[in-house]
């Protein structure tokens, strides 16, 4: 397998294609996100702390492996994902609860921790664009925001389902708006693309969140009361079934 330093373009991008189904696929792995922790941490009561520290563990193998593969794999890919998701929502629980920072003081933070990551990134290799990551280094601060933005992801839906006074549907609804706006302001505005794509991938992870808690909680909390295991085993089905598709289109194009 050959190594291809920091200083060295690789041959080819091993991300995806930014296209409607990304995007479907990274809200379908970023709402399983949000449900997978809360079945880890609550519903299986293994606490905020321990599940953080076991998550981040997962997180860290499969970016790892990530880092190592010289090619897109898609399964890979998005298991790396669904691991930033997933440990990023204990993390934030942690931070928010056992910590007791609140909401807004742990989106705060995580806000200011992700601007950091994209300036050291953008001065470091001089381009946010994800279709133009082809080194290490590039793609090593790529996963930093990916994991920075989904924990404040999860801070965010919990500030809007739980302190705004929204509600879980009201979240939703105002996140969705918000996305509406960026995809409108891509097709009608001039600006950067690369910051409407940021803009959004941290936005559809609040909305996971609270999408997911709208999934879990009960109907007394404003939920669909579907609980932590069922929406984990069918947004899980949903997501690999859209990976197998996305793939098998890939391989059936590629040979043109």
């Amino acid at each position: 397998m050959p190594d291809y330093p920091d200083t060295v373009d690789r041959p080819m991008s091993k991300l995806p294609q930014i296209t409607l189904a990304f995007w479907i696929m990274k809200i379908a792995a970023t709402t399983l996100g949000e449900t997978a922790g809360d079945l880890f941490s609550m519903t299986m009561n293994v606490g905020y702390a321990v599940s953080s520290i076991i998550l981040f563990g997962f997180f860290v193998i499969l970016l790892i492996a990530q880092l190592k593969v010289d090619q897109y794999h898609p399964f890979l890919y998005w298991s790396v994902i669904l691991a930033t998701s997933t440990a990023g929502t204990t993390m934030s629980d942690f931070m928010d609860r056992t910590l007791g920072l609140g909401y807004t003081r742990g989106s705060m933070l995580l806000v200011s921790l992700l601007i950091v990551i994209l300036i050291v990134w953008r001065m470091t290799t001089g381009s946010l664009s994800v279709t133009k990551i082809r080194s290490r280094k590039a793609e090593s601060f790529y996963w930093a925001a990916i994991l920075v933005s989904n924990t404040l992801g999860t801070a965010l839906g919990d500030f809007l389902a739980d302190s705004s006074g929204l509600g879980f549907a009201g979240g939703a609804l105002l996140i969705s708006t918000l996305l509406a706006i960026i995809i409108l302001a891509h097709y009608l505005t001039p600006i950067s693309t690369v910051a409407l794509f940021w803009a959004a991938f941290v936005l559809t992870r609040p909305f996971g969140a609270t999408f997911g808690d709208l999934l879990t909680k009960g109907p007394e909390k404003g939920g669909l009361g579907f609980g932590t295991i069922g929406s984990s085993a069918v947004l899980l089905t949903i997501l690999v079934a859209l990976v197998f598709w996305t793939h098998k289109k890939h391989t059936d194009v590629a040979p043109a």
